[in-house]
């Protein structure tokens, strides 16, 4: 499971998966310091984190690197979902208090996720009532 990203590290990921293709340090930082007061050196340091964390590859182009994200916003997402809900300590309340704070659009969201899921992926028929199990070959 990956422990949460840090508020600079989010930032910094943010636009990498937006921009959804390898970046340098230069183009984070410029576009960085369109809202804050931030360092070349530490834009730097914190691509080198976030790649020694796994959570981006890099190449060197010239005199530097260019980042790539590892994986989706969304795979993180969901794997610091199943962290929260692995930790509780009955799971089925906290899915029922988790959808009660989603709005009518999250949880359309949620039935389309489940169709998905449920197509790809089907369950196996439960076996009739009253029937025995098949014998294993």
């Amino acid at each position: 499971m990956p422990r949460p990203l840090g508020e600079l590290e989010d930032a910094v990921m943010t636009r990498i998966w937006q921009w959804n293709r390898p970046v340098t340090v230069r183009e984070v930082l410029e576009d960085l310091q369109q809202e804050r007061s931030i360092a070349y050196t530490t834009v730097m340091t914190v691509l080198d984190n976030l790649h020694q964390k796994g959570w981006v590859r890099r190449e060197v182009e010239g005199r530097a690197y260019r980042y790539t994200a590892v994986s989706t916003r969304a795979a993180y997402s969901a794997a610091l979902m199943n962290e929260a809900w692995a930790q509780s300590d009955n799971p089925a309340a906290a899915l029922v208090a988790f959808f009660g704070m989603m709005s009518p659009e999250q949880r359309e969201s949620l039935n389309d996720a489940i169709r998905i899921v449920q197509r790809d992926n089907p369950l196996p028929p439960a076996p009739e009532e009253g029937g025995e199990e098949p014998a294993a070959s």
